[in-house]
Protein backbone atom coordinates (compact mmCIF):
# COMPACT_ATOMS: atom_id res chain seq x y z
CA UNK A 1 0.00 0.00 0.00
CA UNK A 2 1.34 3.47 -0.80
CA UNK A 3 1.92 5.63 2.60
CA UNK A 4 -0.45 8.78 0.82
CA UNK A 5 -3.52 6.47 1.29
CA UNK A 6 -2.28 6.07 4.83
CA UNK A 7 -2.19 9.77 5.62
CA UNK A 8 -4.79 10.35 3.65
CA UNK A 9 -7.32 8.15 5.42
CA UNK A 10 -5.14 8.47 8.92
CA UNK A 11 -8.34 8.89 11.56
CA UNK A 12 -9.23 5.46 9.94
CA UNK A 13 -5.69 4.53 10.26
CA UNK A 14 -4.71 5.49 13.73
CA UNK A 15 -7.24 3.24 15.27
CA UNK A 16 -5.30 0.07 14.14
CA UNK A 17 -2.08 2.18 14.76
CA UNK A 18 -2.79 2.56 18.60
CA UNK A 19 -3.64 -1.43 18.54
CA UNK A 20 -0.46 -1.76 17.47
CA UNK A 21 1.27 0.57 18.98
CA UNK A 22 -0.35 1.08 22.59
CA UNK A 23 1.82 3.31 23.89
CA UNK A 24 1.02 6.33 21.75
CA UNK A 25 -1.70 8.13 22.32
CA UNK A 26 -4.54 9.38 20.54
CA UNK A 27 -3.16 13.19 21.67
CA UNK A 28 -0.09 11.90 19.71
CA UNK A 29 -1.57 10.12 16.58
CA UNK A 30 -3.64 13.16 16.09
CA UNK A 31 -0.03 15.08 15.75
CA UNK A 32 1.87 12.59 13.43
CA UNK A 33 -1.50 13.14 11.38
CA UNK A 34 -0.57 10.10 9.18
CA UNK A 35 3.34 11.33 8.42
CA UNK A 36 5.67 8.27 8.44
CA UNK A 37 8.44 10.42 9.74
CA UNK A 38 7.22 11.41 12.42
CA UNK A 39 5.38 7.98 13.30
CA UNK A 40 8.57 6.30 13.46
CA UNK A 41 10.20 8.63 15.54
CA UNK A 42 7.49 8.66 18.24
CA UNK A 43 7.68 4.73 18.15
CA UNK A 44 11.23 5.14 18.34
CA UNK A 45 10.98 7.17 21.57
CA UNK A 46 7.82 5.26 23.16
CA UNK A 47 9.45 2.14 22.78
CA UNK A 48 13.14 3.00 23.09
CA UNK A 49 14.40 0.97 19.80
CA UNK A 50 16.61 2.49 17.42
CA UNK A 51 15.53 4.27 14.19
CA UNK A 52 15.85 0.55 11.91
CA UNK A 53 13.91 -1.27 14.32
CA UNK A 54 11.10 1.65 13.95
CA UNK A 55 11.52 1.43 9.87
CA UNK A 56 11.18 -2.03 10.28
CA UNK A 57 7.86 -1.78 12.57
CA UNK A 58 6.21 0.55 10.39
CA UNK A 59 7.37 -0.87 7.02
CA UNK A 60 5.14 -4.08 8.56
CA UNK A 61 2.20 -2.11 9.54
CA UNK A 62 1.86 -0.75 5.95
CA UNK A 63 2.09 -3.84 4.20
CA UNK A 64 -0.35 -5.62 6.76
CA UNK A 65 -2.51 -2.80 5.72
CA UNK A 66 -2.40 -4.09 1.88
CA UNK A 67 -5.06 -5.98 2.26
CA UNK A 68 -7.55 -3.59 3.41
CA UNK A 69 -10.18 -2.36 1.16
CA UNK A 70 -10.26 1.57 0.61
Amino acid sequence: MNWDIIEGNWKEFSGKAQAKWGKLTNDRLDVIAGRRDQLKGEIQKAYGISKDEAETQVKEFEEAKRDVPS
